[in-house]
Protein backbone atom coordinates (compact mmCIF):
# COMPACT_ATOMS: atom_id res chain seq x y z
CA UNK A 1 0.00 0.00 0.00
CA UNK A 2 1.52 3.59 -1.35
CA UNK A 3 2.15 5.80 1.41
CA UNK A 4 -0.94 8.45 -0.30
CA UNK A 5 -2.83 5.13 0.08
CA UNK A 6 -2.36 4.55 3.31
CA UNK A 7 -3.06 8.05 4.34
CA UNK A 8 -6.84 8.05 3.00
CA UNK A 9 -6.91 4.78 5.15
CA UNK A 10 -5.99 6.35 8.32
CA UNK A 11 -7.81 9.34 7.61
CA UNK A 12 -10.80 7.12 7.47
CA UNK A 13 -9.66 5.12 10.85
CA UNK A 14 -9.37 8.35 12.96
CA UNK A 15 -12.90 9.40 12.29
CA UNK A 16 -15.80 9.60 9.37
CA UNK A 17 -16.67 12.52 7.68
CA UNK A 18 -20.40 13.54 9.15
CA UNK A 19 -22.04 13.89 5.71
CA UNK A 20 -25.25 14.91 6.64
CA UNK A 21 -24.08 18.52 7.15
CA UNK A 22 -21.95 18.70 4.25
CA UNK A 23 -24.76 17.28 1.79
CA UNK A 24 -27.46 19.65 3.89
CA UNK A 25 -27.38 22.70 1.17
CA UNK A 26 -27.46 20.46 -1.69
CA UNK A 27 -29.59 22.29 -4.41
CA UNK A 28 -28.25 20.68 -7.44
CA UNK A 29 -27.36 17.75 -8.45
CA UNK A 30 -25.82 15.55 -11.32
CA UNK A 31 -26.63 11.58 -11.37
CA UNK A 32 -24.38 9.88 -13.39
CA UNK A 33 -25.02 6.21 -14.68
CA UNK A 34 -22.54 3.52 -16.25
CA UNK A 35 -23.18 1.04 -18.88
CA UNK A 36 -23.07 -1.92 -15.84
CA UNK A 37 -26.00 0.13 -14.21
CA UNK A 38 -28.49 0.78 -17.04
CA UNK A 39 -27.74 -2.57 -19.30
CA UNK A 40 -28.18 -6.23 -18.16
CA UNK A 41 -25.80 -8.88 -19.62
CA UNK A 42 -27.52 -9.34 -22.67
CA UNK A 43 -27.31 -6.26 -23.79
CA UNK A 44 -30.58 -5.23 -22.79
CA UNK A 45 -31.61 -1.93 -20.63
CA UNK A 46 -32.04 -2.50 -16.94
CA UNK A 47 -35.66 -0.92 -16.91
CA UNK A 48 -36.68 -2.00 -13.65
CA UNK A 49 -33.50 -0.31 -12.31
CA UNK A 50 -34.10 2.93 -14.55
CA UNK A 51 -37.90 2.97 -13.13
CA UNK A 52 -36.27 2.89 -9.99
CA UNK A 53 -34.19 5.90 -10.77
CA UNK A 54 -37.33 8.17 -11.73
CA UNK A 55 -38.88 7.33 -8.51
CA UNK A 56 -35.73 8.43 -6.51
CA UNK A 57 -35.41 11.69 -8.63
CA UNK A 58 -38.95 12.40 -8.13
CA UNK A 59 -38.82 12.04 -4.58
CA UNK A 60 -35.55 14.51 -4.56
CA UNK A 61 -37.25 17.25 -6.52
CA UNK A 62 -39.92 17.65 -4.03
CA UNK A 63 -37.73 18.59 -1.58
CA UNK A 64 -36.68 21.18 -4.19
CA UNK A 65 -33.38 19.56 -5.61
CA UNK A 66 -32.76 20.00 -9.20
CA UNK A 67 -31.54 16.79 -11.01
CA UNK A 68 -29.08 15.87 -14.61
CA UNK A 69 -28.73 12.85 -15.25
CA UNK A 70 -25.53 11.75 -17.19
CA UNK A 71 -26.35 8.23 -18.99
CA UNK A 72 -24.89 5.93 -20.37
CA UNK A 73 -25.85 2.50 -22.36
CA UNK A 74 -26.84 3.76 -25.83
CA UNK A 75 -24.08 1.46 -27.29
CA UNK A 76 -25.08 -1.18 -24.77
CA UNK A 77 -29.00 -1.19 -26.02
CA UNK A 78 -27.88 -0.79 -29.66
CA UNK A 79 -25.68 -3.79 -29.47
CA UNK A 80 -28.66 -5.61 -28.18
CA UNK A 81 -31.07 -4.94 -30.26
CA UNK A 82 -28.90 -5.44 -33.15
CA UNK A 83 -27.46 -8.45 -32.09
CA UNK A 84 -24.31 -7.94 -31.79
CA UNK A 85 -22.00 -10.18 -30.10
CA UNK A 86 -19.03 -8.30 -28.97
CA UNK A 87 -18.60 -4.53 -29.31
CA UNK A 88 -17.71 -3.38 -32.66
CA UNK A 89 -14.16 -2.21 -33.25
CA UNK A 90 -14.93 -0.36 -36.22
CA UNK A 91 -16.21 3.27 -35.91
CA UNK A 92 -18.56 3.38 -38.34
CA UNK A 93 -20.59 -0.04 -36.83
CA UNK A 94 -20.38 1.48 -33.00
CA UNK A 95 -21.68 4.41 -34.03
CA UNK A 96 -24.63 2.61 -35.93
CA UNK A 97 -25.12 0.86 -32.41
CA UNK A 98 -25.04 4.02 -30.36
CA UNK A 99 -27.84 5.68 -33.33
CA UNK A 100 -30.18 2.08 -32.86
CA UNK A 101 -29.19 2.47 -28.90
CA UNK A 102 -30.27 6.23 -27.94
CA UNK A 103 -33.43 6.16 -29.36
CA UNK A 104 -34.05 2.80 -27.00
CA UNK A 105 -32.12 4.74 -24.12
CA UNK A 106 -34.77 8.07 -24.28
CA UNK A 107 -37.86 6.22 -24.96
CA UNK A 108 -36.85 4.02 -21.74
CA UNK A 109 -36.05 6.96 -19.58
CA UNK A 110 -39.38 8.76 -21.27
CA UNK A 111 -41.79 5.94 -20.34
CA UNK A 112 -40.11 5.66 -16.81
CA UNK A 113 -40.57 9.62 -16.21
CA UNK A 114 -44.05 9.72 -17.94
CA UNK A 115 -45.55 7.97 -15.05
CA UNK A 116 -44.95 10.36 -12.73
CA UNK A 117 -45.63 13.84 -14.84
CA UNK A 118 -42.12 14.42 -15.11
CA UNK A 119 -40.81 16.16 -18.58
CA UNK A 120 -37.02 15.09 -19.83
CA UNK A 121 -35.37 16.58 -22.62
CA UNK A 122 -32.21 15.10 -24.52
CA UNK A 123 -28.61 16.85 -24.83
CA UNK A 124 -26.07 14.63 -26.84
CA UNK A 125 -22.44 16.72 -26.93
CA UNK A 126 -18.90 16.41 -28.35
CA UNK A 127 -15.99 17.95 -27.19
CA UNK A 128 -16.65 20.31 -30.25
CA UNK A 129 -19.88 21.60 -28.23
CA UNK A 130 -17.81 21.94 -25.01
CA UNK A 131 -14.11 22.53 -26.66
CA UNK A 132 -15.55 26.13 -28.20
CA UNK A 133 -15.77 28.35 -25.36
CA UNK A 134 -19.03 30.48 -27.60
CA UNK A 135 -20.99 25.95 -27.94
CA UNK A 136 -20.15 25.55 -24.72
CA UNK A 137 -21.93 28.63 -23.02
CA UNK A 138 -24.76 27.67 -25.18
CA UNK A 139 -25.09 24.43 -24.06
CA UNK A 140 -24.57 25.72 -20.32
CA UNK A 141 -28.10 28.23 -21.21
CA UNK A 142 -30.15 24.89 -22.84
CA UNK A 143 -28.79 22.75 -19.69
CA UNK A 144 -30.02 25.59 -17.25
CA UNK A 145 -33.90 26.54 -19.45
CA UNK A 146 -34.78 22.75 -19.14
CA UNK A 147 -33.70 22.66 -15.91
CA UNK A 148 -36.00 26.21 -14.94
CA UNK A 149 -39.13 24.88 -16.94
CA UNK A 150 -38.88 21.44 -14.57
CA UNK A 151 -37.50 18.63 -17.30
CA UNK A 152 -34.60 16.76 -16.15
CA UNK A 153 -32.04 17.00 -18.62
CA UNK A 154 -30.12 13.25 -20.10
CA UNK A 155 -27.25 14.30 -21.36
CA UNK A 156 -25.30 11.89 -23.29
CA UNK A 157 -21.89 11.59 -25.91
CA UNK A 158 -23.28 12.16 -29.35
CA UNK A 159 -21.11 8.66 -29.90
CA UNK A 160 -23.59 8.49 -33.30
CA UNK A 161 -21.22 10.95 -34.78
CA UNK A 162 -18.07 11.42 -32.39
CA UNK A 163 -14.36 10.28 -33.56
CA UNK A 164 -11.52 10.12 -31.87
CA UNK A 165 -10.64 13.60 -32.93
CA UNK A 166 -14.20 14.89 -30.99
CA UNK A 167 -15.11 12.44 -28.41
CA UNK A 168 -15.03 13.54 -24.82
CA UNK A 169 -13.84 10.14 -24.12
CA UNK A 170 -16.09 9.17 -21.08
CA UNK A 171 -18.43 9.43 -19.23
CA UNK A 172 -17.33 9.83 -16.21
CA UNK A 173 -15.36 13.13 -17.77
CA UNK A 174 -18.69 14.01 -19.46
CA UNK A 175 -20.35 13.99 -16.41
CA UNK A 176 -17.76 16.20 -14.59
CA UNK A 177 -18.04 18.82 -17.13
CA UNK A 178 -22.05 18.27 -17.22
CA UNK A 179 -21.41 19.25 -13.19
CA UNK A 180 -19.82 22.57 -14.12
CA UNK A 181 -22.23 23.16 -17.09
CA UNK A 182 -25.15 23.23 -14.57
CA UNK A 183 -23.06 24.92 -12.06
CA UNK A 184 -24.11 21.23 -9.20
CA UNK A 185 -23.08 21.27 -5.87
CA UNK A 186 -22.89 17.58 -6.14
CA UNK A 187 -21.87 14.58 -8.61
CA UNK A 188 -23.17 11.16 -7.55
CA UNK A 189 -21.49 8.52 -10.14
CA UNK A 190 -23.66 5.44 -9.89
CA UNK A 191 -21.47 2.38 -11.13
CA UNK A 192 -21.51 -1.34 -10.14
CA UNK A 193 -18.29 -1.29 -7.42
CA UNK A 194 -18.88 -0.19 -3.46
CA UNK A 195 -16.32 2.63 -4.26
CA UNK A 196 -12.87 3.36 -3.82
CA UNK A 197 -10.47 0.36 -2.39
CA UNK A 198 -6.92 1.00 -0.83
CA UNK A 199 -6.28 -2.47 -2.90
CA UNK A 200 -7.97 -5.01 -5.00
CA UNK A 201 -11.10 -6.73 -3.09
CA UNK A 202 -10.87 -9.37 -4.99
CA UNK A 203 -7.05 -10.84 -4.65
CA UNK A 204 -6.51 -8.48 -1.24
CA UNK A 205 -8.37 -9.57 2.03
CA UNK A 206 -6.84 -6.30 3.63
CA UNK A 207 -8.42 -4.48 0.81
CA UNK A 208 -11.18 -1.59 2.61
CA UNK A 209 -13.32 0.73 1.12
CA UNK A 210 -12.16 4.55 1.91
CA UNK A 211 -14.97 6.58 2.78
CA UNK A 212 -13.68 9.98 2.39
CA UNK A 213 -11.29 11.68 -0.05
CA UNK A 214 -10.14 14.90 1.20
CA UNK A 215 -7.97 15.59 -2.19
CA UNK A 216 -7.65 13.60 -4.98
CA UNK A 217 -3.65 13.76 -6.17
CA UNK A 218 -2.19 12.74 -8.91
CA UNK A 219 -0.65 9.60 -7.19
CA UNK A 220 -4.08 8.43 -6.24
CA UNK A 221 -4.58 9.07 -10.07
CA UNK A 222 -1.73 7.34 -11.25
CA UNK A 223 -2.27 4.13 -9.27
CA UNK A 224 -5.58 4.00 -10.65
CA UNK A 225 -3.86 3.15 -14.09
CA UNK A 226 -1.53 0.67 -13.02
CA UNK A 227 -3.75 -1.70 -11.19
CA UNK A 228 -5.57 -4.39 -12.92
CA UNK A 229 -9.23 -5.51 -11.43
CA UNK A 230 -11.95 -3.20 -12.63
CA UNK A 231 -13.56 -4.08 -9.09
CA UNK A 232 -11.12 -1.86 -7.38
CA UNK A 233 -8.96 0.82 -8.39
CA UNK A 234 -8.03 -0.51 -12.39
CA UNK A 235 -11.71 0.86 -12.80
CA UNK A 236 -11.34 4.08 -11.10
CA UNK A 237 -8.87 6.45 -12.84
CA UNK A 238 -11.59 8.28 -15.35
CA UNK A 239 -13.72 8.22 -11.80
CA UNK A 240 -10.90 9.61 -9.90
CA UNK A 241 -10.78 12.42 -12.74
CA UNK A 242 -13.55 13.51 -13.00
CA UNK A 243 -13.34 13.70 -8.99
CA UNK A 244 -10.24 15.82 -9.75
CA UNK A 245 -11.71 18.08 -12.26
CA UNK A 246 -15.51 18.40 -10.17
CA UNK A 247 -13.66 18.98 -6.13
CA UNK A 248 -10.94 21.30 -7.66
CA UNK A 249 -14.04 23.77 -8.96
CA UNK A 250 -15.67 23.57 -5.01
CA UNK A 251 -17.86 20.95 -6.02
CA UNK A 252 -18.10 17.26 -4.00
CA UNK A 253 -18.21 13.80 -5.45
CA UNK A 254 -19.95 10.30 -4.38
CA UNK A 255 -18.73 7.11 -5.98
CA UNK A 256 -21.40 4.74 -4.92
CA UNK A 257 -22.70 1.23 -6.21
CA UNK A 258 -26.11 2.26 -8.32
CA UNK A 259 -27.42 -1.40 -7.61
CA UNK A 260 -27.47 -1.26 -4.05
CA UNK A 261 -27.56 2.71 -3.18
CA UNK A 262 -31.18 5.21 -3.36
CA UNK A 263 -29.76 8.60 -4.60
CA UNK A 264 -32.40 9.83 -1.47
CA UNK A 265 -30.52 7.92 0.91
CA UNK A 266 -26.68 9.63 -0.38
CA UNK A 267 -28.54 13.06 0.00
CA UNK A 268 -29.67 12.46 3.53
CA UNK A 269 -26.01 11.48 4.25
CA UNK A 270 -25.92 7.66 4.14
CA UNK A 271 -22.38 6.52 4.34
CA UNK A 272 -22.72 4.99 1.15
CA UNK A 273 -19.33 4.46 -1.30
CA UNK A 274 -16.74 6.94 -1.17
CA UNK A 275 -16.99 10.92 -1.14
CA UNK A 276 -14.67 13.50 -2.34
CA UNK A 277 -14.81 16.70 -0.87
CA UNK A 278 -14.62 19.79 -2.33
CA UNK A 279 -11.65 22.18 -2.52
CA UNK A 280 -11.16 25.26 -0.28
CA UNK A 281 -10.07 27.19 -2.60
CA UNK A 282 -12.00 26.53 -5.71
CA UNK A 283 -11.62 27.45 -9.29
CA UNK A 284 -14.72 29.81 -10.52
CA UNK A 285 -15.86 31.43 -13.63
CA UNK A 286 -14.60 30.63 -16.69
CA UNK A 287 -10.72 29.26 -15.15
CA UNK A 288 -13.35 26.12 -14.81
CA UNK A 289 -13.44 25.76 -18.62
CA UNK A 290 -9.54 26.46 -19.23
CA UNK A 291 -8.72 23.49 -16.37
CA UNK A 292 -10.67 21.41 -17.89
CA UNK A 293 -10.87 21.25 -21.83
CA UNK A 294 -7.97 19.31 -24.16
CA UNK A 295 -4.88 21.04 -24.70
CA UNK A 296 -4.24 21.85 -28.25
CA UNK A 297 -0.17 22.31 -27.47
CA UNK A 298 2.51 22.92 -25.26
CA UNK A 299 5.28 25.54 -24.68
CA UNK A 300 7.95 24.70 -22.85
CA UNK A 301 9.40 26.95 -20.14
CA UNK A 302 12.47 27.40 -18.03
CA UNK A 303 12.58 27.08 -14.36
CA UNK A 304 11.99 31.02 -13.64
CA UNK A 305 8.72 31.15 -15.53
CA UNK A 306 7.41 27.90 -13.42
CA UNK A 307 8.36 30.10 -10.73
CA UNK A 308 6.99 33.21 -11.33
CA UNK A 309 3.63 31.49 -12.60
CA UNK A 310 3.52 29.00 -9.88
CA UNK A 311 4.20 30.75 -6.70
CA UNK A 312 4.31 34.54 -7.88
CA UNK A 313 0.87 34.47 -10.11
CA UNK A 314 2.45 36.05 -13.14
CA UNK A 315 1.43 36.16 -16.99
CA UNK A 316 3.95 34.05 -19.18
CA UNK A 317 6.27 36.31 -20.86
CA UNK A 318 8.36 35.43 -24.40
CA UNK A 319 11.76 35.32 -22.34
CA UNK A 320 10.36 31.99 -20.22
CA UNK A 321 9.51 29.78 -23.27
CA UNK A 322 12.19 27.44 -24.35
CA UNK A 323 10.10 25.03 -26.88
CA UNK A 324 7.14 24.92 -28.49
CA UNK A 325 5.13 21.61 -29.14
CA UNK A 326 2.71 21.54 -31.92
CA UNK A 327 0.51 23.26 -34.26
CA UNK A 328 -2.03 26.16 -32.36
CA UNK A 329 -3.47 29.76 -33.07
CA UNK A 330 -3.83 32.36 -31.14
CA UNK A 331 -7.25 32.23 -28.50
CA UNK A 332 -6.83 27.82 -28.24
CA UNK A 333 -5.61 26.15 -25.17
CA UNK A 334 -2.50 25.06 -24.40
CA UNK A 335 -0.22 23.54 -21.41
CA UNK A 336 2.53 24.98 -19.90
CA UNK A 337 5.30 22.40 -19.14
CA UNK A 338 8.62 22.61 -17.06
CA UNK A 339 11.85 21.54 -17.50
CA UNK A 340 10.84 18.32 -16.57
CA UNK A 341 8.04 17.85 -18.10
CA UNK A 342 5.59 18.17 -15.20
CA UNK A 343 2.05 20.35 -16.70
CA UNK A 344 2.52 23.24 -13.94
CA UNK A 345 -0.34 25.78 -16.04
CA UNK A 346 -2.84 25.68 -19.07
CA UNK A 347 -4.04 28.34 -20.77
CA UNK A 348 -5.79 30.79 -23.32
CA UNK A 349 -2.65 31.60 -25.42
CA UNK A 350 -2.00 35.38 -26.83
CA UNK A 351 0.20 34.09 -30.09
CA UNK A 352 -0.27 31.09 -32.82
CA UNK A 353 2.90 28.30 -32.80
CA UNK A 354 4.77 30.38 -35.52
CA UNK A 355 4.56 33.44 -33.69
CA UNK A 356 5.65 32.15 -30.59
CA UNK A 357 9.05 30.06 -31.95
CA UNK A 358 10.05 33.65 -33.67
CA UNK A 359 9.67 35.23 -30.29
CA UNK A 360 10.45 32.70 -27.73
CA UNK A 361 13.55 33.40 -25.31
CA UNK A 362 13.41 37.13 -26.41
CA UNK A 363 13.07 40.06 -24.54
CA UNK A 364 9.66 41.97 -24.39
CA UNK A 365 11.45 45.09 -26.33
CA UNK A 366 12.67 43.20 -29.24
CA UNK A 367 8.83 41.65 -29.56
CA UNK A 368 7.39 44.58 -31.57
CA UNK A 369 10.26 44.82 -34.00
CA UNK A 370 10.00 41.08 -34.69
CA UNK A 371 6.18 40.25 -34.84
CA UNK A 372 5.29 44.27 -35.37
CA UNK A 373 2.53 44.32 -32.87
CA UNK A 374 2.01 47.22 -29.97
CA UNK A 375 0.55 46.80 -26.52
CA UNK A 376 0.72 43.74 -24.15
CA UNK A 377 3.21 40.88 -25.24
CA UNK A 378 2.05 37.96 -22.86
CA UNK A 379 2.28 34.81 -24.18
CA UNK A 380 -0.32 33.47 -21.55
CA UNK A 381 -2.13 36.21 -19.81
CA UNK A 382 -2.39 35.14 -15.72
CA UNK A 383 -6.44 36.39 -16.27
CA UNK A 384 -6.47 33.46 -18.80
CA UNK A 385 -4.22 31.00 -17.24
CA UNK A 386 -4.98 28.32 -14.26
CA UNK A 387 -1.70 27.14 -12.72
CA UNK A 388 -1.99 23.49 -11.52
Amino acid sequence: MTDDIQAHVEGAARGRVARKPLLKGIRRVVVKLGSRVVAVDDNGLNLDLIGQLAVDVATVRESGIQVTLVSSGAVAAGMGRLEMQQRPARIPDLQAAAAVGQGLLMNAYNSAFKELEIPIGQVLLTMDDLGDRWRYVNAQNTLNALIGLGAVPVVNENDSVAVEENKVGDNDRLSAMVAHLVDADLLIVLTDVDGLFSGDPGSDPDSRLIPCVERVTPELISRAGKAGSAVSLGGMRTKLQAAESVTRAGRMMVITNGHTTRIPDVLDGAEAGTLFLASKEPLVGRKIWIANMLKKGVVVVDAGAVEAISRRGKSLLPPGVVKVVGDFEAGELIAVEGPTGEEVARGVVQFGSAEIRQILGRQTSEIAGILGVTGNVEVIHRDDMVTL
